[in-house]
């Protein structure tokens, strides 16, 4: 729990942001979701409206901001608070990118009308994760009214996290997170605080064999067969891993899902064709050895297609490794104190069952990081995507209490 010292901190700050700050979160989020962030070159859009928005907002309160271009049109925005001594430092992140509205006719209402109707803020990227954008904002900014603080706080509002993650990877691989020593990722998980989330492989095994007619089988070496081989084998060996690894009491299970194949054409189905492909989907729990995991489906896959007379290769096209920051860390701690206190109960400790960009933080900084955000966790990517306003204004209270607890407890 907070100090006597920090609890009068914090009850100045729950006034100036009330007071001050309320109507403005709740609009940042509403102008947030009118950006149509979605990465479509073919149709023009991209994640620089929503990073305009939100640069202009951090200078002008005088925060320090860096915008790095990761890609064309595609650029990270990352703020640094004044630094009035020294301590630790925290970072808030989220990402700007949203993914496509689907059918706008499944829609109540035109999603990316940013509308609030009672007290729902509708439209894509409402929860996912434009209200957490805001909320880590204006927390910040509520934590620095109320005063002088030690360490300092970083605000990264970073792109692609919906693709590849190449926001977050540029982040950490530029250096921008020197010195950071705890990270809150503000993605919706139903008011559960999650330091726990799942591992992803995505794989993809490439099948070569030999082209022949259709009336002559024998001439040719199918892929198919192959490829029907190796689902059979990912089912076998998902039942064996399950059995070793059990069943994670955050996560769940861990899962070997074959989500494409491909081979030959319709157009051509009196021919064998000379090559096919299946694309994997791995979704791993803390204590999974992913190299030696890749290695055991590569050697399998490889043997099965020699019986068969041709030739398998196994590429990794992503490796995100699971995460499992302690309960006891400072950055988790910090969090379940200030729910406590907003909220008058404890909060659930649960699990990511994806990844999100604090996957990569841990992977290539081993930055203790966690993930607690504004938005129900199975809203996102859903027609009528909703946030609750009163949400927001909590989760920004939250993020202030909990930002003044992890720079200044001892």
């Amino acid at each position: 729990m907070l100090d006597a010292g920090a609890t009068h901190d914090v009850v100045v700050l729950e006034k100036e942001l009330e007071e001050a700050l309320e109507k403005e979160v709740v609009d940042l989020a509403q102008e947030l979701v009118r950006c149509r962030s979605v990465y479509d070159p073919e149709r023009g859009t991209d994640e620089r409206s929503a990073a305009r928005l939100v640069e202009a907002r951090m200078r002008s309160f005088g925060w320090s901001v860096e915008v790095t271009e990761v890609a064309p049109g595609r650029p990270n925005v990352i703020a640094t608070l004044p630094v009035h001594a020294a301590g630790r430092t925290l970072a808030f992140e989220g990402h700007l990118d949203v993914v496509t509205s689907g059918d706008e006719a499944l829609w109540s209402v035109s999603p990316f009308s940013g509308e609030i109707v009672g007290d729902r803020l509708y439209g894509r990227g409402a929860a996912d994760m434009k209200a957490g954008v805001a909320a880590m904002i204006y927390g910040a900014r509520a934590l620095e009214l109320a005063g002088p603080f030690p360490g300092t706080v970083k605000i990264c509002a970073l792109v692609d996290e919906e693709g590849t993650m190449a926001g977050a990877k540029h982040a950490a691989a530029s250096g921008a997170l020197d010195g950071v020593t705890g990270m809150i990722v503000c993605e919706p998980e139903g008011d559960e605080i999650c330091p726990s989330s799942k591992g992803a492989i995505r794989l993809r095994l490439e099948v070569t064999g030999r082209m022949s007619h259709g009336a002559m089988p024998e001439l040719g070496c199918s892929p198919l067969p192959v490829l029907a081989a190796c689902v059979e084998h990912l089912r076998r060996a998902q039942a064996r891993l399950q059995e070793t690894h059990g069943t994670h009491p955050r996560l769940g299970d861990l899962y070997l899902t074959p989500t494409t194949l491909a081979a030959g054409s319709d157009r051509q189905m009196n021919v064998i064709p000379a090559s096919g492909s299946l694309c994997i989907d791995v979704r791993t729990i803390p204590g999974v050895d992913h190299r030696a995991l890749v290695d055991e489906l590569a050697s399998a896959f490889s043997e099965i297609a020699r019986r068969e007379g041709a030739q398998a290769a196994l590429g990794v096209i992503d490796d995100r490794p699971p995460v499992d920051t302690p309960e006891d860390d400072p950055v988790v701690r910090c969090l379940v104190d200030a729910h406590e206190l907003e909220t008058g109960s404890r909060p659930t400790i649960g699990g990511v069952p994806g990844t999100t960009d604090g996957t990569i933080f841990t992977r290539d900084l081993q930055l203790p990081t966690v993930v607690y955000g504004p938005g129900d966790k199975w809203i996102a990517h859903q027609a009528d995507e909703f946030v609750t306003v009163g949400e927001i204004v909590r989760y920004a209270r939250t993020y202030a209490r909990a930002a003044r607890q992890f720079l200044t407890e001892r």
